[in-house]
């Protein structure tokens, strides 16, 4: 049974959306869900998956489009009245909170005349209209919005560059803008060290990791992970540097990437060997036989981090699992740079047949929350990693910070408990809202070897195939 309910001139963000379609399938008798603003490539995406009726493929993109396939008609419309009582409680949560609320750009001005940033949540189709609005209004602009062609993105770049403004993204999923966490980011203390980043996970890696080793970050600029492309040539990724050059607090800048294409490598390495200020290159697997003193270059994001502080990660003393020689490792994966890193690594070390997953990657989140608002999407996949015999070990994530689970490892005990080892890493502090030793201590309680960092868990990961 097919079901579809429009709600006519509703909008709601995407994390709370997905936050009530992950609560519609646990239901019994609810095979699939998804609620969803009624825009062209959000409709495409239910019809691909199967949820899309008549009723919903008359939605505009100013409607929310409730889609649930059921068992049978019973299921389907107890499902439909419970997404309209979760609906119902976050809009009066909604309303019950202080924070001053504005519906339009205008309007959010006269409340905060004295803002000079913009953050950008919208489905793909408009974003680049609000954020060409806000760049006119004179406004730095972090789009977390995705579904911007490359077209706009470089238009918008090179239109705020000419206004001296900097635009974060499109899809630009963490930044630490004075010492504010934006998006997906970490408490971090302010310090010396500025970051640009193609990545929001790799951002998070490196400042937590500077943090950790007692040192801080004046500010973390988010590019989005297409700015390196050759059609947007790094507009954004040589505008942050600009701006953490003209910083008073900036002594060093780090930047962190997968590999650049070519031409634009060549163009960032040169900006940055005349730059002003000490720099560490951590492009991830980028090669380079360069052994000048400017850049200095980081294999890994916890070399980058060091490089920065001047200090090494200490290792955490662990006795390490038994060797599984002969039999896989899969790694399964919230952050997309944090699985690149890994792979990477064991790719180093000539060791193949292994399974690296990003379970962030869009093949897995179309219509659902990102595995780092909902971890328990992981789960199925480690399950049936635990009871393949072929997988002799697991390599995992946990990522903190705001906008992620309030308890990611918590999430995780019910499967780990398999017999297999299990290696773990933790991003994050222990001033975020989950506390970093505690989601540690949550693993370690649980027989999780726990890494220092992403790296030292792929290395020793590394280590039981070796």
């Amino acid at each position: 049974m097919l079901a579809n309910r429009v709600e006519r001139g509703r909008y709601l963000d995407s994390v709370a959306l997905m936050r009530v379609s992950r609560s519609l399938e646990a239901l019994a008798g609810v095979e699939s869900a998804a609620l969803m603003i009624g825009s062209p490539s959000n409709k495409a995406l239910l019809r691909g998956a199967g949820l899309l009726a008549r009723e919903g493929e008359a939605a505009t993109p100013n409607d929310l489009i409730i889609a649930v396939r059921a068992r049978d008609e019973r299921s389907g419309a107890e499902a439909l009245a419970h997404a309209a009582m979760l609906l119902s409680q976050s809009h009066r949560a909604s309303n019950s909170e202080t924070a001053m609320r504005a519906r339009s750009l205008a309007g959010a001005l006269e409340l905060l005349p004295q803002a000079n940033l913009a953050l950008i949540s919208v489905p793909g189709e408009f974003a680049a209209y609000e954020a060409r609005r806000a760049l006119e209004r004179g406004l730095h602009v972090l789009l977390f919005s995705d579904n911007v062609s490359l077209e706009d993105e470089a238009a918008l770049k090179r239109f705020a560059r000419e206004r001296g403004l900097l635009l974060m993204g499109p899809d630009c999923g963490t930044a630490l803008i004075a010492g504010t966490p934006l998006a997906f980011a970490n408490v971090v203390p302010r310090g010396g060290v500025g970051i640009v980043s193609a990545s929001g996970t790799g951002l998070q890696e490196v400042s937590t990791l500077i943090a950790r080793m007692g040192g801080g970050v004046s500010h973390g600029i988010g590019v989005g992970g297409r700015d390196l492309d050759a059609r947007v040539g790094a507009l954004g990724t040589l505008a942050a540097l600009d701006a953490l050059e003209a910083d008073a607090g900036t002594e060093r800048i780090v930047l962190v990437s997968k590999p650049p294409a070519p031409e634009v490598a060549r163009r960032v390495l040169e900006r940055v060997r005349n730059s002003a200020k000490p720099c560490v290159v951590c492009f991830l697997g980028l090669e380079t036989d360069d052994q000048g003193e400017r850049p200095a270059y980081a294999a890994t994001l916890t070399e980058a981090a060091e490089r920065a502080v001047g200090r090494k990660l200490e290792p955490f003393v662990v006795s390490e699992p038994m060797k599984v020689k002969g039999r896989r490792i899969e790694a399964l994966y919230c952050g997309g740079t944090l699985c690149a890193e890994a792979e990477l690594i064991f790719r180093r070390k000539r060791l193949e047949g292994h399974r690296f997953v990003d379970l962030g990657d869009d093949q897995y989140t179309r219509g659902r929350p990102h595995p780092m608002i909902e971890p328990a999407i992981r789960n199925d996949h480690i399950a049936r990693a635990m009871a393949d015999p072929a997988v002799g070990a697991l390599l995992l994530d946990v990522v903190l910070g705001f906008g992620a689970h309030e308890n990611p490892a918590g999430v995780l005990l019910n499967v780990l408990r398999g017999g297999k080892p299990v290696i773990a890493s933790v991003t994050g502090t222990e001033q975020d809202p989950q506390g970093w030793s505690r989601q540690a201590r949550l693993l370690r309680e649980a027989g999780v070897f726990v890494a220092a960092s992403n790296a030292h868990a792929a290395e020793l990961a590394a280590r039981l195939v070796s």
